[in-house]
């Protein structure tokens, strides 16, 4: 909160310095909203431990800690260009004080204004068009995207050639507070006409009974061949409070609510894959579908998946499709260990929800945390695909990089 309040009065010294000259109604405006927003951000933070917090609405919550975050994000950038003008005249003034020579003139002059005026404006905003920016992704969150691509492979049995896969990932459904914009995104799944839908983790986010009012939605996925799953991290509940763990980390209701999220993939009518496979039939001919439990490199995340346990019985069959939802297992260990799996389908890092994808430029503060963060990649003859995830989590929103509908051809 000391932090916050210091960041407040610094950026307010800006705000300050550009409406100087404005009306006093102007100003005192000005200074009334700004601090107005300010103080509400700190007591909102100071009254966390008495507000019961943790059972307010899921959608308040994330609607209030992306305001909160994009503000903070916001004036930490506009610090970055007041910071540059601090310093510069710090420099300036050193100079005078100990070279016992006028220091040169680096004050300039850029349309009208002073280097410093300048600096201020452009630092505010550079801070309000990224706030700005994060408020407009809210009206993105569920503007699903169908993203098509064509796959070769020499081994691939000729009675697949044509399969059509549609792969969804991270639903969220604890994030989900608009019906009928979902149930758009499910008819556009329905449009493609999948011969097999594949689901990549994260049902939840963290308990089961988020998708009590979302069953019937799900229940529409549907594909001649099936619908398959597996686990992603959210969906073992490790990040919610449980309130009976014990010290030693264990805790019955967690158990149970992991156990209960099982069951719901049958209710959807999907089959959960646990560290398994199944052999998928068509025309005479075969392929191998085989799924894990979340299993990533980071040692942050669970590691839960089994891949030898899920190849078992199918190392006969040449092709084969991983499901696993973290994207840092394909180089761990798939590509190091598994040089026969042709494809492996993943979600888990939702391109962060904010990025730039257009042609010739792709980018996201993903990349810095995931080598394989979305979209199609290939070493030698192996595919990993990362899917931008179907829904949200924390930020109630999307910047560039928007829900995802995946569409595989096989050919």
């Amino acid at each position: 909160m000391v932090f916050l309040l210091l960041l407040d009065i610094y950026v307010f010294q800006a705000i300050r310095a550009m409406v100087y000259m404005s009306a006093p109604r102007v100003r005192n405006i000005t200074y009334s909203v700004y601090w107005f927003i300010s103080v509400s951000c700190l007591l909102l933070i100071a009254l966390l431990p008495y507000i019961n917090w943790q059972n307010w609405p899921a959608p308040l919550k994330s609607y209030l800690t992306a305001i909160f975050m994009g503000l903070v994000l916001a004036k930490l950038l506009a610090s970055v260009f007041l910071l540059i003008d601090d310093l510069r005249r710090g420099v300036l003034w050193l100079i005078r004080r100990f070279a016992g020579s006028p220091a040169p003139d680096t004050t300039g002059v850029v349309s009208g204004l002073s280097r410093s005026q300048f600096l201020n404006r452009l630092g505010l905003i550079t801070g309000g068009t990224l706030f700005a920016t994060l408020i407009y992704g809210f009206s993105n969150k569920y503007n699903y995207r169908v993203h098509k691509i064509k796959m070769a492979f020499k081994h691939l049995p000729a009675s697949f050639k044509g399969l059509r896969i549609v792969q969804i990932s991270d639903i969220h459904s604890g994030s989900f507070a608009n019906r009928e914009a979902v149930l758009k995104g499910i008819k556009m799944i329905a449009d493609q006409k999948p011969d097999l839908v594949l689901f990549t983790g994260d049902l939840v986010n963290d308990r089961a009974d988020e998708m009590k009012e979302w069953m019937d939605v799900f229940r529409e996925v549907k594909a001649p061949m099936g619908v398959f799953s597996t686990l992603g991290n959210h969906d073992y509940g490790d990040y919610y409070a449980w309130p009976d763990k014990t010290p030693n980390g264990y805790s019955a209701m967690q158990h149970a609510n992991l156990e209960r999220l099982k069951a719901l993939h049958g209710e959807l009518g999907w089959k959960l894959m646990m560290n398994e496979n199944v052999v998928l039939e068509r025309g005479g001919e075969q392929i191998a579908l085989l799924g894990v439990e979340n299993w990533s490199a980071i040692k942050r995340f669970p590691r839960y998946g089994d891949l030898k346990r899920a190849y078992e019985g199918v190392g006969h069959i040449p092709f084969k499709i991983l499901l696993s939802h973290d994207p840092t297992h394909w180089d761990a260990q798939v590509l190091t260990e598994y040089p026969d799996i042709a494809i492996m389908l993943a979600g888990h890092t939702h391109g962060m929800q904010f990025g730039v994808e257009i042609p010739g430029l792709k980018w996201s503060p993903a990349q810095y945390f995931y080598k394989e963060w979305a979209g199609l990649y290939k070493k030698g003859e192996q595919f990993l695909y990362v899917n931008r995830g179907f829904g949200f989590l924390g930020y109630p929103g999307r910047v560039g990089i928007l829900p995802e509908i995946t569409v595989i051809d096989l050919v």
